[in-house]
């Protein structure tokens, strides 16, 4: 074994404890799920075990872990041939570029610090704020005396997935701003005694999905969002969502209140998404389990993580949809874990939940145009241990401009086939030649399949009904034998390259108990810090089969911390820790939004640009740094106006009402606290990043 792989297998996790998300977190956004397991007890392959496998090869040659990955990627990089794609950009024809947006990169910035931090020559500022009223008739936010009733007309909380879409025919004066609100910290919204009731009514409403309105004076103005504007809306718990594909109409998802399992009302704990070609925005109901009680014994019921104890808002005591125990609620929570499609150009169109693309624990999904001109959507299921997968519409995309061609595009996500991805390493024999050459097709790293769930209409899962597999795709899953995966967050198609990149964000449970732990790929027990998956299709985005390779495994060099950025010296990239959502620039960079830092490497959560080209293929700089407690999320990089916008979630969440954890984003922009005296909460924004 050579001293590079030694180090990756043996080196400990020096200087630190095991990493820990808050408890309020814990209990609010994901129901505790690393405390207890969901079942996954199929004996399909673990990820780690794979990757480490092959960097053991690449040692066994003389190469190291390092060495060989950068000459397998020499080989790589030419065998996509993706530029002739349909959904490839105009820049993937003329080669990766240099941006526009030039920044020196930020320090990390200590996870104690209430404050956002911006390269030099940057300034920031809000876009739009938890409270801030959306119509013509919302009440201004009142912070000691918020109502169920005001929160329905104004901004939503904890927003995440964020997109800016401009207007068409506006010059890029007017735009359109999308965002999930994926759950709520009532802990610091509401002071300590509120009445019950109507903090739990307070919480639903601030749930949801948001489309705003925005404006500005010219292309190098920041913009602004525009209170009463016909296009702004609130889509709430009693908001009608359509049930759409196989499983509409099912069995499986009828309900007393809706007898004919289509017409879902609400949705919850919605996380990342992606937008389409064809303008309509995609949102992954995530953590929806939380939500509900449950018998708690069923296969389906320990699979997804559903329980029979109270929840932590206990909306069950307010309405009995919420508790799946009560006569004709059964099959409520089947009706969430879906991806949901948007129209935020026609507030009257009714949003869609799309059946045919499996229920799981969506982080997001993202798609891409084949050659064929089917449109293939990347899926992650972000739980410790699940799958990716892939989807691949029936019917094809239309590139025409027509209302017609817009209405058949937004049926598209109706029908398709549904796959799980395995990850197989390759023998030795097929590694190398006679002459110790490496193969011409670049699959030195590792290769793969997508295993059928649905195709054609027809389930591919002995056993199943195809309703049972979109219904329980889980339970699907583990019977065709994919690789268990550490957490797939966003899954994102370079429009640049048609590369895929995975984030697998953490696993606090490798190398717990009998599980196993530290390999090469995953060089720390409880892989507290992460790391990137690049996948390459085969063919088109279409394709069954893939090669793979590590872009990264992150974590602190400077903290003793064993990691790896595509060949890149460690000691010259910004530190990195808990990936959760990526983005690309106009010229192909990836932009990383951070989630879990603070409790790994002890710094607040960041956005980080990655370069995947060239001579710094690798090097990873932080462009910005947010307030103590919050998340980063959401990130959309407009390089050409050398802009940047993020979502900051759940800023100062481990303080409470009376005794604010942050002030964001109203104090830390000023740079005062408030008098004494009066209190003020942190609120979740959409804040532009700008040159000022």
């Amino acid at each position: 074994m050579s001293e590079t792989a030694r180090k990756f297998t043996l080196l400990p996790m020096l200087g630190h404890t095991k990493g820990k998300r808050s408890p309020v977190t814990c209990a609010l956004k994901c129901d505790n799920a690393c405390a207890g397991d969901v079942c996954n007890t199929s004996s399909n392959s673990y990820f780690r075990d794979i990757a480490s496998a092959t960097l053991s090869r690449r040692a066994a040659l003389g190469l190291g872990a390092a060495g060989a990955l950068a000459v397998a990627l020499g080989s790589a990089v030419s065998s996509a041939e993706p530029a002739s794609g349909a959904g490839l950009s105009k820049a993937a024809k003329e080669g990766f570029g240099k941006s526009k947006l030039q920044f020196t990169a930020i320090k990390p910035v200590d996870k104690a610090v209430d404050a956002f931090t911006v390269p030099e020559g940057f300034t920031w500022q809000p876009i739009i704020r938890w409270g801030d009223p959306l119509f013509s008739d919302s009440p201004e936010f009142d912070l000691n005396n918020q109502t169920a009733a005001a929160q329905a007309r104004q901004f939503g909380y904890n927003n995440d997935y964020t997109d800016i879409v401009e207007i068409p025919g506006s010059k890029g004066r007017r735009a359109v701003l999308f965002t999930n609100h994926e759950y709520t910290n009532e802990n610091i919204m509401v002071p300590a005694g509120y009445d019950p009731v109507e903090t739990r009514a307070i919480g639903r409403a601030a749930h949801g999905l948001a489309v705003v309105e925005l404006e500005r004076k010219n292309t190098t103005k920041p913009w602004s969002y525009v209170k009463g504007a016909p296009l702004n809306r609130r889509y709430l718990s009693d908001t009608t969502y359509e049930l759409t594909g196989p499983v509409a109409g099912s069995a499986l998802v009828k309900t007393v209140a809706d007898p004919s399992g289509r017409a879902i009302k609400g949705t919850f704990g919605n996380c990342s998404g992606g937008t389409t070609p064809w303008g309509t925005i995609l949102s992954g109901e995530e953590n929806f389990n939380g939500y509900f009680v449950a018998g708690g014994t069923s296969a389906g019921d320990k699979r997804y993580g559903l329980t029979a104890k109270p929840t932590a808002r206990q909306w069950e005591l307010d309405d009995p949809r919420f508790d799946t125990r009560n006569a004709g609620y059964e099959n409520e929570s089947n009706r969430f874990g879906w991806i949901v499609e948007v129209d935020p150009f026609d507030p009257t169109s009714t949003p869609k939940k799309r059946s045919a693309m499996g229920r799981f624990k969506h982080e997001g999904a993202n798609v891409i145009v084949a050659e064929s001109g089917h449109v293939v959507a990347y899926m992650g299921d972000d739980e410790k241990f699940d799958y990716l997968y892939k989807f691949v519409t029936a019917d094809t995309y239309r590139s025409g401009t027509t209302a017609a061609d817009r209405r058949h595009n937004m049926n598209l996500l109706s029908e398709g086939d549904l796959y799980v991805a395995k990850f197989t390493g390759n023998s030795p024999a097929a590694e190398i030649t006679g002459t110790g050459a490496l193969p011409s097709d670049g699959a030195f790293d590792g290769s793969g399949e997508w295993l059928p769930l649905v195709v054609g209409g027809k389930s591919a899962v002995p056993g199943m009904s195809v309703e049972e597999v979109l219904v329980y795709t889980r339970l699907a899953a583990d019977k065709v034998g994919p690789t268990k995966m550490d957490r797939c967050e966003d899954v994102q198609p370079s429009l640049h390259t048609g590369k895929v990149y995975v984030v697998c964000t953490n696993n606090s449970d490798r190398g717990t108990g009998t599980k196993e732990g530290a390999t090469e790929v995953n060089p720390r027990t409880q892989n507290r810090d992460g790391h990137i998956v690049e996948i390459t299709e085969t063919g088109d985005q279409a394709s069954t089969r893939f090669n793979w390779t590590l872009l990264m495994v992150c974590g602190d060099p400077a903290q003793g911390d064993v990691t790896y950025f595509s060949g890149y010296p460690a000691d010259k990239v910004s530190p990195i820790s808990c990936p959760d959502n990526v983005a690309f620039d106009s010229v192909g960079n990836l932009w990383i939004s951070t989630d879990g830092a603070p409790s790994g490497i002890g710094y607040n959560d960041g956005l980080f640009k990655v370069t995947l080209d060239g001579a710094e293929r690798g090097k990873v700089e932080q462009f910005l740094s947010v307030p103590r407690d919050a998340e980063t999320c959401g990130p959309v990089i407009h390089d050409d106006e050398r802009t940047v916008f993020v979502s900051v979630q759940h800023p100062g969440e481990e303080g409470t009402f009376e005794a604010p954890h942050s002030y964001f984003p109203d104090y830390v922009q000023a740079g005062t606290t408030p008098a004494p005296g009066k209190v003020r909460a942190p609120r979740p924004s959409v804040v532009q990043v700008f040159r000022g």
